[in-house]
């Protein structure tokens, strides 16, 4: 008897439970994690901050540098192609190391990067600066949306990843803007510091609120196809920075050019020979997914570096200053999120191949538009263009970044998004130090006028670059793809 009243009154509290259960409210996954979603948001914003705040400041930094604007470059490529190398090793630390700790030791990391890069006093000490911000920039976003895909239920993973998008699409509007003003009324410094709070207060969000996911057991780093991946890009980068030193050193720009090619040629070896490569290159043989780096590779060769162009246009060469340079950048970032409204109809009626080819030339038109500006162009005019271009620049993106799912198993979508990824921050390194090589190139003189005829003439060029690119896209399929995927934020 005294058995069965002890085995009664754990039943009673089970019932007594789901009864409770029953009576409260469902929360949704988005609800519970309502602290995850605003640190990846921070996250994302911070990073796209961080990304275009330094271009209206520019000539303010080659001023207290003692550089020119355009030997500044190297500031810009340095961050971009640290987060193109290291980003593929970011899904393995995770499941080596857990959420936690590899999201709180990125945010150190770019926390202490931003702090060095407010307190260099020389080009070189901001380039190492800027390295080590990408290195922990390289985790926030790959982390931020692993973590949400595995945190978030699938029927509102869209809603909150359109959230996480929305601020960082604030950040690249904010971001020139607040740079001509922190220019303009206090120091460039600031730009980088302002990120110092922003992090301290990441890591507080960060033990309270991410998630902890690990595998027991994870598969081997690919250390020497890494190496090789990296070694290869770093010397290519070293060898446009060559191309733009006086005289051109030419034996030492081809013999790192040289060794380049060879540890690619080492690394696609390796590749095959591996069971988990850092980046599988068997998914090249998909036609989608190939043309979709390739294209992309090249589009952005020839506008990654036009905002930098555009900036230094009109404040060196038109005299504006630099609050006025930013703000007209926002009508860039603007069409950028008006352009994600009608992707998806967009895509529906002309299907990809129809879609890139023609908006590549669209692109390339506009972007050969901004030839004509001249320090007399009304400034509502440079405002409509850059919206413009803008507008179908982001559809070019968002449609570029879709197409490389469009024929793969789901099986494939994470290394897929690795290599996407990596090409993308690859070429817009590549295209920043590109364009400023062609106009340092063209430049005649140092006054206003040899400045915006240099200008003229490098996105004209730019823009046979991308124009060039529509041969790529004419690869597909025609009528490959009659039903558009999710946008891609």
């Amino acid at each position: 008897m005294p058995q069965q009243a002890t085995e009664s009154v754990p039943h009673a509290d089970a019932v007594a439970a789901a009864i409770a259960v029953e009576a409260e409210p469902e929360i949704s996954s988005r609800q519970r994690y309502r602290g995850l979603l605003w640190l990846v948001a921070a996250a994302f914003f911070m990073q796209a901050l961080d990304s275009t705040v330094v271009n209206t400041a520019v000539p303010a930094m080659a001023d207290a540098l003692r550089e020119t604007p355009l030997g500044m470059r190297s500031a810009l490529t340095s961050y971009v192609l640290t987060l193109a190398i290291l980003i593929p090793a970011s899904p393995w630390l995770c499941d080596r190391f857990g959420t936690r700790r590899v999201f709180g030791a990125a945010i150190v990391l770019f926390g202490l990067g931003s702090l060095l890069c407010g307190l260099s006093q020389t080009l070189t000490q901001l380039v190492a600066a800027r390295v080590l911000q990408g290195v922990g920039g390289a985790a926030l976003m790959p982390v931020g949306r692993y973590v949400l895909v595995r945190s978030i239920d699938k029927r509102e993973f869209v809603s909150a990843m359109s959230t996480v998008a929305t601020f960082g699409l604030l950040g690249s509007v904010l971001g020139p803007l607040l740079g001509g003003a922190l220019v303009e009324y206090t120091s460039w410094r600031l730009i980088f510091l302002v990120n110092v709070p922003v992090a301290i207060a990441g890591l507080w969000m960060n033990r309270r609120d991410m998630p902890e996911y690990r595998l027991d057991r994870a598969n081997p780093f690919d250390l020497i196809g890494f190496l090789l991946f990296a070694a290869a890009s770093a010397l290519l980068l070293a060898a446009s920075e060559l191309a733009g030193t006086n005289p051109v050193p030419w034996m030492k720009m081809a013999g790192c050019s040289g060794i380049a090619l060879l540890l690619g040629v080492a690394y696609v070896w390796h590749s095959r020979r591996t069971a988990h490569p850092v980046a599988d290159l068997t998914l090249l043989r998909v036609r989608s997914v190939w043309v979709s780096l390739a294209g992309g590779l090249f589009t952005r060769l020839g506008i990654a570096g036009m905002f930098l162009l555009l900036v230094l246009f009109l404040q060196v060469g038109c005299g504006w200053s630099p609050l006025a340079a930013g703000l007209m950048m926002v009508p860039q970032a603007v069409g950028a999120i008006a352009a994600k409204w009608v992707i998806n109809r967009v895509l529906v009626r002309y299907g990809y191949r129809r879609l890139l080819l023609g908006n590549t030339l669209i692109v390339a038109l506009l972007l050969a538009a901004f030839a004509l500006f001249g320090p007399g162009t009304p400034a509502w005019l440079i405002a409509l263009l850059t919206f413009c271009y803008g507008s179908f620049a982001g559809l070019q993106y968002t449609t570029m970044n879709t197409l490389i799912y469009n024929d793969l198993d789901i099986s494939h979508a994470s290394m897929a998004s690795s290599m996407a990824s990596t090409v993308q921050y690859l070429a817009m390194s590549f295209g920043i130090a590109l364009s400023t090589l062609l106009m340092q190139g063209l430049l005649r003189g140092h006054a206003a006028e040899d400045f915006v005829v240099a200008f003229r003439w490098t996105v004209l060029l730019l823009a046979v670059i991308t124009a060039a690119a529509s041969r790529v896209f004419g690869r597909l399929r025609p009528d490959r793809s009659d039903e558009a995927l999710p946008a891609a934020h």
